[in-house]
């Protein structure tokens, strides 16, 4: 779980350092060339009001996945210590190691299960991002009279009047300020 928060930090802060670098890029940019329009998904992802919203809940459920693991990792080490400290008169038939090793196999299906939950709750609240932001990112590349629309991540310096994102995110301020969910079990045919 510490994994899943570092990597979503690791990920908000180099989309905030990329944007900075953007804002700072060359003092000349080059033209404005007329038709191409560039968009850049990850930063309307982290600064987006619901994009953050997201991120703060996902960092609230991985939380909450933490401390209902935390009992598993307690008596297990609990377990672990009675055992090394015990030796062979502590289980000397080896049932309680049978025990201890069905208690860590349960903890460890169990984390997977959950790390597999945050993992599926987070893409389907990218997929409802994604469902609000295409209307909004058709009408703006029709209203800049853009005959192309690059990704801002193949792009390595762009004019930032040809920059469309703070345009979309602006209106999926308005359109979607925020999801309200909590982690969702994965349906029967994607765990498969």
């Amino acid at each position: 779980m510490k994994i899943l928060a570092i990597g979503a930090f690791a990920l908000a802060s180099l989309v905030a350092s990329t944007a900075v670098a953007q804002t700072q890029g060359p003092q000349n940019p080059g033209p404005n060339i007329p038709g191409v329009c560039v968009y850049f998904n990850q930063r309307l992802l982290a600064t987006s009001t619901v994009g953050q919203a997201v991120q703060t809940r996902m960092e609230q459920l991985a939380t909450e996945v933490q401390g209902e693991l935390a009992p598993y990792a307690t008596t297990i080490q609990t377990e672990i210590n009675t055992l090394q400290q015990g030796g062979q008169a502590a289980d000397p038939d080896g049932s309680r190691r049978q025990a201890l090793q069905q208690r860590i196999q349960e903890a460890q299906t169990l984390e997977e299960t959950r790390q597999n939950e945050l993992r599926y709750t987070l893409s389907e609240q990218r997929r409802q991002i994604s469902t609000a932001v295409e209307p909004i990112l058709v009408a703006v590349y029709q209203e800049r009279g853009c005959g192309i629309l690059l990704d801002r991540e193949s792009v390595f310096i762009v004019n930032p009047a040809m920059d469309i994102t703070d345009t979309v995110i602006q209106r999926l301020n308005t359109a979607l300020p925020t999801l309200t969910f909590n982690r969702m079990p994965i349906p029967a045919q994607a765990a498969q």
